[in-house]
């Protein structure tokens, strides 16, 4: 893992290929957990914002990548916060379980980047850096917790 330099943090966007709507029974052991694990993330060292709708809960509401896909979009201190969110809380579960809800997708469905601190990205830069991702791999501009790179130095 890479030490955040001052003057930047952690943004991430990862997407979600739906295998029914939302209000689907079949979807109920995902959306009860929802709210929990997202005051979790909240409370998690580090955490500094997450995308919500306008009612101001989440963003299951918000579709921009197709009726079929959630979205999911954060800012954190840093990738060692993130990474202990994402596999050292009971996030991990949910993640176990995806299969049940979420479809696999061709190509990547995450993507990492630096922005300069107290800076909220768009959804529209997200899209970008997953796009990035998905047709150049990896690279200090949008990357993956396994294929990482540190901040841009600040002056």
């Amino acid at each position: 893992m890479s030490d955040p330099r001052p003057g930047h943090q952690l943004a991430q966007l990862n997407i979600a290929l739906l295998k029914a709507p939302l209000s689907d029974p079949s979807m109920e052991g995902f959306t009860s957990q929802l709210e929990p694990i997202n005051r979790m993330a909240e409370k998690s060292p580090g955490f500094v914002w997450r995308l919500i709708d306008d009612e101001g809960e989440n963003a299951t509401d918000l579709r921009p990548f197709g009726e079929e896909y959630l979205v999911n979009c954060s800012v954190w201190e840093d990738l060692e916060s993130l990474w202990d969110f994402t596999y050292r809380t009971d996030h991990l579960e949910l993640l176990r379980g995806r299969r049940q809800w979420f479809d696999r997708m061709d190509g990547p469905h995450l993507a990492l980047w630096w922005i300069p601190s107290g800076t909220i990205p768009s959804v529209e830069e997200a899209g970008r850096r997953l796009d990035l991702v998905r047709e150049h791999g990896p690279s200090p501009e949008a990357f993956t917790l396994r294929t990482h790179f540190p901040p841009p130095s600040t002056p």
